[in-house]
C-alpha cells in the first residue's frame, strides 16, 4: 500500500510540473525566448545536465542549433564546426518521427555525424516538435543527473512536452505575423518627410515591444506657403486601431488648418481642438506644435504645447537644452481654455528634437531622470548626420521599450541667412 501510494505521488508531482512547465512555455512572447524556454524546462522536469533543440528549415535541414548545459569552452569549439550531418539523432528523428532513447550513444548510429568538439555524451532522449502536422524541430535531452538511463516516463514526459511546445511555437509565429502587420499599418499611417531645405530633417518610429501593440504616436513636417516649416510631434490615448485611427485623422486635419490658417501654433492647435471636440470622439492626445521661421538673418523656432513632453535643442557644440515653457492642456480635455506660445532663438547648425514620452519614460525610473539620460544621449551624438543621428537617439533611449516611440529632428544650416530660406 505504502508503494502504491508513493507511485501515486509521484505521478501526481509529475503531472503538476508537466502543467507548470506548459505554463513557463507559453508566457513568452519572443521566439528566442520560447526556444530558450523550451530546452531549459525539458531539462527541470525530466533532471537533465544538457539538452538541446535542433530548428529545421523549410528542406528539412538544421537552420539552428540551441543548447543550454554547455560550458563557455564547449561552446567556442561548437561555433567553429558546422549542425551535425549524416545520420545523426536529428536526422533520425526528421526521417522516422517517433521518439529516439539511447543507452549507449557512442555505440548508437545516432552519434554519427555529431561534432567532434561537442562533449562526451552517453545517454540520450529526442522527440519531435511537430506543428499541426509538420515537423518544425528535435528536442534532445541528454545525461540524467542521477546517472540513470532515461526511462518511458521520462519519454512520455518529453512528447507532452514537445506537443505543448509546438503550440507555443505556433503561438509565438502567430504573433509575430500579427506584431509585423500592426507595425507596418503604423508606419503607413506616417508621413515621408518632405523637402524641407535649407533645413535639414530625419524621422524615426519604433514599435513598442508588446503584442498586439497599435500605437498612437506620431509626427509631420509641413513646407508652409509663406516659406516657414511646421513641425508636429503627437500621442494619442490608447495602443489599439481607436488610437490609430484617431492619430490618422488629427494628423490629417491639423495638415489642413495649418494650410488654411495664418496663425501663431497656439491658435491652430485650439482650432484643432475645438474641431476635434465638436465632430469626433476621438480620445485625449498630445502634441507639440512648432513653426521654424526666419528671424532676421538666423531662425527662430515658434512652438505651443498640448501637454506634451518638451523638444530638446542641441547647438552645434553639442550642449543640450529642453524648451521647457508652459504647457497648454491635451486636446479633447477642454478646448476652452487658453493655449500659450513660446519662441526662441536658434543659432546656426542647431537640432531641435520632437518626440514622445516613449523615448524617455520607464515604470522604474522618474521622468526626469529619463529626460537627462536622452539629453546626455543627444550631446554624445550632436557631431553625426542628421539621420545617423536621430537613429543614434532610437537605439540609446532611456526607457523599457513598453511604449511606442518617435523622433522628428530638425537642424539649422551651419551658416544661414533670411534670405537662403526656402522659397515657394
Amino acid at each position: 500500500m505504502d508503494e502504491q501510494v508513493r507511485a501515486l505521488a509521484a505521478a501526481k508531482d509529475r503531472i503538476q510540473g508537466l502543467l507548470e512547465a506548459v505554463v513557463a512555455i507559453t508566457r513568452e512572447v519572443q521566439l528566442p525566448a520560447v526556444l530558450h524556454r523550451i530546452v531549459t524546462t525539458a531539462m527541470e522536469l525530466v533532471g537533465t545536465r544538457y539538452g538541446a533543440l535542433g530548428v529545421l528549415d523549410g528542406a528539412g535541414d538544421l537552420a539552428q542549433w540551441i543548447t543550454v548545459g554547455l560550458s563557455e569552452e564547449d561552446r567556442r569549439a561548437l561555433a567553429e564546426v558546422a549542425f551535425p550531418q549524416g545520420p545523426s539523432a536529428a536526422g533520425h528523428l526528421v526521417r522516422h518521427l517517433e521518439p529516439l532513447r539511447v543507452d549507449d550513444l557512442p555505440a548508437h548510429l545516432a552519434s554519427v555525424g555529431a561534432p567532434s568538439a561537442h562533449p562526451a555524451l552517453r545517454t540520450l532522449l529526442g522527440v519531435t516538435v511537430s506543428i499541426r502536422g509538420e515537423v518544425y524541430g528535435d528536442l534532445y535531452l541528454s545525461e540524467r543527473r542521477d546517472g540513470r538511463p532515461f526511462d518511458e516516463r521520462d519519454q512520455n514526459m518529453l512528447v507532452a512536452l514537445a506537443s505543448a511546445a509546438g503550440i507555443a511555437v505556433e503561438k509565438v509565429r502567430l504573433l509575430e505575423q500579427v506584431r509585423a502587420g500592426s507595425e507596418q499599418f503604423q508606419r503607413l499611417l506616417l508621413p515621408t518627410l518632405p523637402d524641407l531645405r535649407p533645413f535639414d530633417a530625419a524621422a524615426v518610429y519604433r514599435p513598442a515591444a508588446a503584442p498586439h501593440h497599435l500605437g498612437g504616436d506620431w509626427y509631420d513636417a509641413v513646407p508652409l506657403p509663406d516659406g516657414a516649416v511646421a513641425v508636429v510631434i503627437g500621442d494619442v490615448v490608447g495602443h489599439d486601431l481607436h488610437a490609430a485611427a484617431a492619430m490618422a485623422s488629427t494628423r490629417h486635419m491639423l495638415r489642413a488648418l495649418l494650410f488654411a490658417l495664418r496663425t501663431p501654433p497656439s491658435a491652430v492647435l485650439a482650432q484643432l481642438d475645438r474641431t476635434l471636440e465638436t465632430i469626433t470622439d476621438n480620445p485625449v492626445a498630445t502634441t507639440t506644435l512648432a513653426r521654424i521661421e526666419a528671424d532676421g538673418a538666423a531662425w527662430r523656432v515658434l512652438w505651443s504645447s498640448a501637454g506634451h513632453v518638451p523638444p530638446l535643442l542641441v547647438d552645434s557644440d553639442g550642449r543640450a537644452d529642453y524648451l521647457f515653457a508652459e504647457p497648454g492642456l491635451p486636446l479633447n480635455v477642454d478646448s476652452g481654455q487658453p493655449r500659450p506660445d513660446h519662441s526662441r532663438p536658434l543659432p546656426a547648425g542647431a537640432t531641435v528634437v520632437f518626440f514622445t514620452d516613449g523615448l524617455v519614460e520607464h515604470p522604474d525610473h522618474p521622468l526626469d531622470e529619463g529626460l537627462d539620460a536622452l539629453a546626455a544621449a543627444a550631446a554624445a551624438h550632436a557631431a553625426l548626420p542628421l539621420r545617423d543621428f536621430v537613429q543614434a537617439l532610437a537605439e540609446h533611449h532611456p526607457s523599457d521599450g513598453h511604449d511606442d516611440m518617435a523622433i522628428l529632428a530638425l537642424r539649422t544650416p551651419a551658416r544661414s541667412s533670411a534670405g537662403t530660406q526656402r522659397h515657394t
